[in-house]
């Protein structure tokens, strides 16, 4: 298994908290993410590549070629304020060893560069959602718990499938502290009401102003990504395998 980093700039930074952002149910993470991206005018500083990444890649009209690809964002902040890594890409690993391996490796960059705490970010399925979606969450540890409870969301009871599970339990081995915040979402396409209410709670605990204006821009950006991978797609064709195509995306 192959999952080669390229880091293209190390920054220093202040006690950074890690936010996860990758493809999921309702795309809440990877269209947060691309917001926060956006608003905090946050600086690439390393690319991952997985041989458990979809095996093709998608052609641009000038003949170009995009990749399934993560990504490693940083945004300083002011002084006292904890720095920010966000977690970006336009896919998670295919296979359950590749993710074992995927959250490894960005949890090692994440150390590298003086980060104690994790927060990943994903959808909850429901059949039915109101316009004020209710928000879940699990944590590292019982005091860590209580901030994310703090921030108005409920204990999750159940399994927390993928990267955002993953991210969470892998941490707390390493000594890391975080909480997963899931979202409720019909879970089809992207939401960015969904979106809008993670990246609310995030602010909340950050202690953030962010402009939520554009985020539709986002969303629809997000969406024509999806689109160029075939993912919205396939998932709209194949209904009845709903839980084996998403089982990675939450």
């Amino acid at each position: 298994m192959v999952c080669s980093i390229d880091i293209i700039e190390k920054p220093e930074l202040n006690d950074p908290i890690l936010i996860e952002g990758l493809p999921g149910i309702g795309f809440v993470a990877n269209i947060a993410a691309l917001h926060l991206i956006k608003e905090l005018k946050a600086k690439r500083f390393a690319q991952i590549f997985s041989s458990s990444f979809q095996d093709f890649a998608v052609t641009k009209a000038d003949g170009s070629a995009n990749s399934p690809i993560n990504e490693l964002y940083y945004a300083k902040r002011g002084k006292g304020e904890r720095d920010i890594i966000v977690w970006y890409g336009n896919t998670q690993a295919l296979t359950t060893v590749g993710q074992y391996e995927l959250v490894g490796k960005v949890l090692d960059i994440a150390q590298q560069f003086g980060c104690r705490f994790v927060i990943s970010v994903g959808g909850f399925k429901k059949d039915e959602v109101t316009g004020v979606p209710g928000l879940y969450s699990t944590a590292t540890d019982l005091e860590t718990m209580q901030q994310a409870l703090d921030l108005g969301t409920k204990v999750m009871v159940g399994h927390v499938f993928g990267i955002a599970g993953l991210s969470v339990g892998l941490a707390r081995i390493r000594d890391i502290k975080g909480f997963s915040l899931l979202v409720d979402t019909p879970g089809m396409n992207p939401d960015v009401n969904a979106a809008r209410y993670a990246l609310l709670t995030l602010a909340k605990f950050l202690n953030l102003s962010v402009d939520l204006s554009g985020l539709e821009a986002s969303g629809e950006e997000i969406k024509r990504m999806l689109e160029s991978f075939g993912i919205i797609r396939s998932i709209t064709e194949e209904k009845k395998k709903e839980e084996q195509q998403l089982r990675w995306f939450i």
